[in-house]
């Protein structure tokens, strides 16, 4: 099987900066149609330009809004007449006291990273459907939806409770959706990734230097990632080469989630 996007149409969210936008571009090299997608317009502009024909087109909005996530579909369509792949990689990420008792936080964060993601991953799934169903190919693999998560369900941080929970749910949500839509083809996956440079890693090494030496310290391979090695695994996940992965969580961490975070041995 080929890894092979080229023809396909993908929708990319979060794609203005950071994870995303290594994601949207790597798709576009590739030979993908892409919808950089994200609520920063400026940012989307300076990346793609305002161009109404070619494979690159962007779309600006709040994906929390409902609407919004009707009007990225419809755009998406107008512009290449099909959807064949969903990466959800949009994403906000806060610390917080995990005493704080009145859970704003956590419902921002649920809100963001979870249902924002939900609602369009499902939208998406059923114009996937009504497009096979029109094609004539239900038989036939009708499309991949890819998770963006990471490490932090599994590795806790007590400042970012509620961003962990958001991630452990994502991850749950991503099985869920698997089960229910692998008898009408289309796979969902999730790509997990740690020590990686993403935007926000980017910015809090610029005030905590020290970071970076913790980071590659305790990542078996030495190294911070760069983002196209996620994109990688994403392009991977998206293709026939993964036709037969659902539901699954690949780990893009170097090896840092192998490692105990506690230096004195509990054996």
């Amino acid at each position: 099987m080929s890894n092979s996007i080229t023809g396909k149409t993908a929708i990319v969210t979060g794609a203005a900066n950071g994870v995303g936008l290594a994601i949207a571009r790597h798709f576009l090299e590739a030979g993908a149609n892409v919808m950089f997608v994200d609520i920063d317009e400026a940012r989307l502009i300076s990346e793609v330009g305002e161009q109404t024909d070619g494979p690159a087109r962007f779309f600006a909005g709040d994906l929390c809004q409902k609407l919004t996530l009707a009007n990225l579909l419809s755009a998406t369509v107008d512009a290449f007449e099909r959807i064949d792949i969903l990466v959800n990689a949009a994403r906000v990420i806060e610390t917080g006291d995990p005493l704080c008792s009145d859970g704003a936080l956590l419902e921002k964060m649920l809100h963001h990273n979870l249902m924002a993601g939900l609602r369009l991953s499902q939208l998406t799934a059923k114009r996937m459907l009504a497009q096979a169903e029109k094609e004539g190919r239900q038989a036939e693999p009708v499309g991949s939806i890819i998770n963006i998560s990471t490490l932090a369900p599994g590795r806790a941080h007590p400042e970012l409770l509620a961003y962990s929970i958001s991630c452990a749910a994502v991850e749950q949500a991503t099985r869920s959706l698997a089960l229910a839509l692998a008898p009408k083809g289309i796979r969902v996956n999730c790509v997990s990734f740690g020590s990686l440079m993403s935007a926000s890693l980017h910015s809090a090494l610029k005030t905590h230097s020290d970071w970076r030496a913790e980071i590659t310290q305790g990542t078996p391979m030495g190294r911070i990632a760069a983002a196209s090695e996620l994109a990688e695994a994403v392009q991977f996940l998206a293709s026939d080469a993964a036709s037969f992965m659902t539901g699954q969580v690949l780990t893009v961490d170097g090896g840092r989630s192998l490692g105990d975070p506690v230096t004195v041995p509990a054996f």
